[in-house]
């Protein structure tokens, strides 16, 4: 009995097949080899076909069918995770009437500033927990008044991974994790908002039908069967966006519980027990996967664009060509903590929502020509991308969670032991690292969808830890010490 996982990235898309009796993964694969093309007719713009996602969909699936040499008869199950905020558009005959904005696609930032002038900051956050910003809503809004022709052609919006299960099953729903996020959903009063569809003149109509997030959400029709070498009928039974697909992936449900990314962006996100927001909008707050109105499950989304990036523009710019990414590693270790005195503001990737959407760069502070060398450089590199998550992280224990214990894959920074001791340094929370994807993640999720498993702790009870690291108190008052002269470079 085995289980199947979709990750619908902006970079690849990725298949992977778990046996759902051990929860170990039998095969994954991902498509393209290079990164799928997103396409900026102008600046600020990102657009990608949703075709291109499917087309390497199937190749990741049969990829997959074929490295297990399984029957497909004895997949019962599918899940799917997204990249998260996108925008689909479709005609009444299920025909994709533009290229999807994707998540990165920032030209919709003044249809969502005046929508939240117009709602009301105060109402908008109270029921939408979030600015209308550059979400999926706002997107749809730029369509409708710069494509008018196109807009009155839309019989149903989605989401990039509602669009794959139509593609797999043939129908069209979403579900409430999927409206939270692109800030369609009331959380006061459970239901679309009336607000956001009344302000920008969007009729219900063009919503789907709703779905668990778990559960029955359709079974893969004959055309998909065919395309995919799958067999007609088998349940596709959960869906969610990336960050709390990711989030799903580490087993974090229940308020008080985090997990972490850190590849080109960086990401928190926690689950919070209680309905609320940040009155800044700095963080960002969506319905969680197990999110009801009667017990509620937020997922508090923090975002720091200049993460992974910055470190790779580190290596591009200043490391000996031929040197990795772990001799970067060894070279940073190499600096003691708090870099000898460098500080590094890591924001060069655009505005931050987490400084109110203010842009203020990148920039290195304090360095002296005669002591600092390359490893401090690095060091503080690192340093301060820990030190923005934790800035971050002081909203999120403002909104009420208490941050304890963070859960990461063992990926991409989290490969680095400055990183991580920085991390669990200047927060005092223990860091658990986990061998898991999204793909797989998904793939379990759906066990639970279809019935296979009766909880999460069920679920991801083969889930692996790798390894776990705590904060050293001998050197708490240096990282300390180091964060607030940080800190001091981006409050002035």
């Amino acid at each position: 009995m085995y289980l199947l996982g979709y990750d619908i990235g902006s970079s690849s898309v990725k298949a992977c097949l778990v046996n759902a009796e051990t929860g170990q993964v039998v095969a994954s694969d991902f498509f393209p080899k290079t990164e799928m093309p997103i396409y900026a007719a102008q600046p600020g713009w990102a657009e990608q076909d949703p075709d291109m996602w499917w087309e390497n969909l199937k190749l990741a699936n049969q990829s997959v069918i074929k490295k297990s040499g399984i029957d497909v008869a004895e997949i019962k199950g599918i899940g799917i995770s997204w990249q998260m905020h996108g925008l689909v558009a479709i005609d009444k005959n299920g025909k994709v009437l533009r290229p999807s904005i994707i998540w990165c696609d920032s030209r919709a930032v003044p249809y969502g500033e005046k929508a939240f002038e117009a709602i009301g900051a105060e109402n908008a956050l109270a029921a939408l927990l979030n600015s209308p910003g550059n979400f999926t809503a706002s997107k749809l809004a730029w369509v409708k008044e710069n494509e008018p022709y196109l807009y009155g052609q839309i019989d149903k919006i989605m989401l990039p991974g509602d669009y794959i299960a139509m593609k797999l099953t043939g129908g069209v729903c979403t579900t409430i994790e999927g409206l939270s996020e692109g800030v369609f959903w009331d959380f006061q009063r459970n239901t679309v908002s009336t607000e956001v569809m009344s302000y920008f003149g969007f009729s219900n109509d063009i919503i789907p039908p709703i779905v668990p997030t778990f559960g029955f959400q359709g079974t893969v029709c004959a055309k998909a069967a065919i395309e995919l070498g799958l067999k007609e009928g088998t349940p596709l039974g959960y869906r969610a966006g990336d960050q709390p697909n990711n989030a799903v992936s580490l087993n974090v449900f229940n308020p008080g519980e985090i997990a972490s990314t850190a590849g080109t962006s960086g990401v928190v996100y926690g689950v919070l027990g209680e309905v609320n927001y940040d009155p800044l909008s700095r963080v960002n707050t969506f319905a969680h996967v197990n999110h009801t109105s009667g017990k509620p499950r937020l997922g508090v989304l923090l975002c720091i664009n200049g993460t992974g990036i910055l470190n790779s523009w580190i290596k591009r710019n200043m490391i000996q060509p031929g040197l990795d990414y772990n001799n970067m590693n060894e070279l940073a270790q190499k600096s003691p903590v708090g870099s000898k005195g460098v500080s590094v503001i890591p924001f060069g990737n655009g505005a931050e929502r987490v400084l109110e959407n203010k842009n203020p760069g990148c920039s290195f502070h304090g360095i002296n020509f005669n002591i600092h060398t390359l490893s401090d450089i690095v060091r503080a590199s690192q340093e301060g991308i820990v030190f923005s998550f934790r800035y971050g992280m002081e909203i999120m224990e403002e909104m009420g969670m208490e941050i304890n214990v963070i859960r990461a894959g063992n990926a991409n920074m989290f490969l680095s032991p400055v990183f991580r001791e920085t991390l669990a340094g200047v927060t005092g929370a223990t860091i658990e690292l986990f061998d898991t994807d999204g793909a797989a993640g998904a793939a379990k999720a759906a066990g639970m969808g279809v019935g296979i498993y009766s909880s999460n702790e069920e679920a991801f009870a083969s889930l692996k830890k790798i390894m776990t690291i705590g904060s050293d108190e001998r050197d708490k008052e240096r990282y300390e010490e180091a964060y607030q002269r940080w800190k001091t470079y981006i409050t002035q």
